[in-house]
């Protein structure tokens, strides 16, 4: 996500704090928050596919993604 971007969501945060924000600057605080979550998701979710358990005796072995019900 673009530096510009998190800067404006501060910005909005800064203005909720001192007064209501307006039905347009809410709908655009809100569309950027879900953009940077997604953003977090795909970056973590990259960091996990490079990633890899030692057992302890040597062998690495590729994270694998849980199914729901797995415990």
């Amino acid at each position: 996500m673009e530096q510009s971007k998190i800067d404006r969501i501060n910005e909005l945060a800064r203005l909720a704090k001192c007064r209501e924000l307006t039905p347009e600057e809410a709908a655009e605080r809100q569309k950027l928050r879900e953009e940077y979550v997604a953003a977090v998701r795909r970056n973590l979710e990259q960091a996990l596919e490079n990633t890899y358990i030692d057992d302890g005796r040597g062998n690495l072995r590729k994270l694998r993604r849980r199914e729901k019900g797995d415990k």
